[in-house]
């Protein structure tokens, strides 16, 4: 099977804490891959590596059938990674359209001066969320005012915009009512009919069985699971990882 990315051996130790211990992790094209475990099981450490936040002690990573070594969450974006944390990275008190943007101003030039193009970024921005099925109020709002799910739409519509190739989510649907959980659950599976591939991390196994064809389980740093969504039920992954992390 040809992947887009392929994660082989990785070890990344914290002093003596040993937080990955040899992990091999891959995602296929328009594929959803739920990355499942408890609380310190890797799963942070393991996506953060990926993206060039932590550099590996050991291990090899390859992006589009090349290998790569991304210096910084930058540099992984440049290539097509794309990644929504839980706290989304949106500036509360800055309106819409400038957190769609952040980081990816559209300037225009008048001789030696420079300004932002605040008219084409406002109108990119709110085709950009209407494509997707989101009529926002006004997207000269801040995003204060948005929902969890609202804001949850902003960063991926985003992220389909700039030509995301993997989109990583984690926990997107925290804190969120079930009515916005639905949609949220509802774009990870358009993002895959356009192609994009998604690791979705999170808490939620019954969310995650939604939307993923595949469940990779972590615990303590290593890998304990990788199943096709068909192979196995939510509550025998929850089973795995309570006994994997000695619950009984």
């Amino acid at each position: 099977m040809s992947y887009l990315v392929e994660m082989k051996n990785i070890w990344k130790s914290f002093g003596r804490v040993v937080a990955l211990k040899g992990v091999d992790f891959a995602v296929g094209h328009a594929e959803v891959v739920g990355l499942l475990g408890d609380n310190g099981a890797g799963k942070s450490t393991l996506v953060k590596i990926l993206v060039g936040y932590y550099q590996p002690d050991k291990g090899e990573i390859y992006f589009e059938g090349q290998r790569v070594k991304f210096s910084s969450p930058c540099e992984a974006r440049e290539h097509g990674i794309e990644t929504v944390y839980q706290d989304l990275a949106l500036v509360n008190l800055m309106p819409l359209w400038r957190n769609f943007f952040l980081g990816r101003e559209i300037v225009k030039q008048f001789g030696p001066f420079r300004c932002l193009n605040k008219k084409k970024m406002r109108k990119i921005a709110r085709e950009a969320l209407s494509e997707i099925g989101i009529n926002v109020r006004s997207v000269d709002d801040t995003v204060a005012f948005l929902s969890g799910g609202e804001r949850q739409a902003v960063a991926i519509a985003r992220a389909y915009h700039f030509g995301a190739k993997l989109l990583i989510l984690d926990e997107p649907t925290a804190a969120l009512s079930v009515g916005e959980t639905k949609r949220v659950l509802e774009h990870i599976l358009e993002a895959k009919k356009r192609g994009i591939s998604v690791v979705l991390i999170s808490h939620n196994i019954y969310h995650v069985y939604e939307v993923a064809d595949r469940l990779v389980i972590l615990e303590r740093g290593e890998k304990i699971g990788d199943y096709k969504r068909e192979e196995v039920t939510p509550q025998q992954v929850m089973d795995l990882i309570a006994a994997a992390a000695g619950v009984k």
